[in-house]
């Protein structure tokens, strides 16, 4: 999945990134509203953690030209001012969350889990896959009933898979919802992960669930499970 985080205050800024890249989560960032809109024009964000009080465009402009402009990323507010009016601000303009400062990090990762399920409407932290289960809260999952060991890009990638269930999922998809900017791609390194996760993913009796759609892509889920 992958997140936008404006945020003018630097330690803030950088522990919020630390925090959700080691959920598996592509995660950008920007330190002022003008930079921050420009982001998130160009690119599709399954969340924006906004800031309020920013340089250049403070945060409740920076929603409404969002929301103006049709962009549908879920955004959950940051502020340091815990008043009513500030919060019925940003809801009214479109905001989908609202935190105050100082907050445990924990539950902000918590808060974009849930609006990462909204986005692909989902209602549960457990995800059931034909064979395979997935527990998104703290990333266990499980194949037929046994324990399986992935890497963070592994689960980065089998969850975009999961919340993408039973539609075609391209390579610029993939390429922009599980690795960062700045990661250097190989031609072939997702073809590879997705190797390994259907050697990991496989199991004897149960049909395979990631298939390859030539020219097109990749589908999540075998036909019983759709």
């Amino acid at each position: 999945m992958r997140v936008l985080v404006i945020e003018d205050y630097a330690p803030v800024r950088g522990a919020v990134l630390t925090a959700l890249r080691d959920e598996g989560w592509s995660a950008d960032a920007a330190g002022d509203g003008t930079e921050g809109l420009r982001l998130a024009q160009a690119k599709g964000y399954d969340v924006i953690l906004l800031d309020v009080m920013l340089p250049g465009i403070g945060g409740f402009e920076v929603l409404r030209l969002l929301r103006e402009q049709g962009i549908k990323s879920h955004v959950l507010m940051l502020t340091a001012r815990d008043e009513v009016t500030d919060r019925v601000q940003g809801l009214d303009l479109g905001a989908d969350d609202y935190m105050v400062k100082p907050f445990a990090m924990e539950e902000l990762v918590a808060r974009v889990r849930a609006l990462m399920r909204r986005e692909y409407d989902k209602k549960t932290p457990l995800l059931k896959i034909g064979h395979v289960e997935i527990r998104t809260t703290d990333h266990a999952v499980f194949a037929a009933g046994e324990a399986v060991e992935l890497t963070a890009r592994e689960y980065a990638l089998l969850e975009y898979f999961a919340l993408r269930l039973g539609e075609v999922v391209t390579r610029e998809d993939i390429k922009r919802h599980v690795y960062d900017d700045g990661d250097s791609l190989s031609s072939n390194v997702i073809d590879v992960y997705i190797g390994y996760l259907r050697k990991k993913l496989e199991r004897d009796g149960h049909p395979p669930l990631i298939r390859t759609r030539r020219g097109e892509g990749y589908v999540f889920g075998s036909q019983d499970a759709l």
